[in-house]
């Protein structure tokens, strides 16, 4: 069993960044593939942006471009680095790994 703890949500003007962090403890074996999600208000939860054990990463398309996975090296802790935020980038926002949810820390992006 995994605990995840996102940190590093705000508001912000469009236009702007904010970093987003994903703490992981518990019986974390290795290095996993991670996940980033996010659910806007009224619309379901959505994938964004994913990194796997080889450091390979993928994006959803409306992210591509702005958005950055990463990993740290030391911990099990993954970031994501969000640039030119949109109003279309509120929601909270997940990170996921092996069935397990953090509890998500709130983006809100004002015009």
């Amino acid at each position: 069993q995994f605990q995840l703890v996102e940190s590093g949500g705000g508001l912000v003007q469009a236009g702007g960044s904010l970093r987003l962090s994903c703490a992981a403890s518990g019986k974390i074996l290795g290095i996993n593939n991670r996940f980033w999600y996010r659910r806007a208000p009224g619309k379901e939860r959505e994938f964004v942006a994913s990194i796997t054990s080889s450091g390979t990463t993928h994006y959803a398309d409306s992210v591509k471009g702005r958005f950055a996975i990463s990993r740290d090296s030391a911990t099990p802790t993954v970031f994501l680095e969000m640039n030119s935020l949109k109003p279309e980038d509120t929601a909270v926002y997940y990170c996921f790994l092996k069935g397990f949810w953090g509890q998500g820390t709130q983006v809100t992006v004002s015009t």
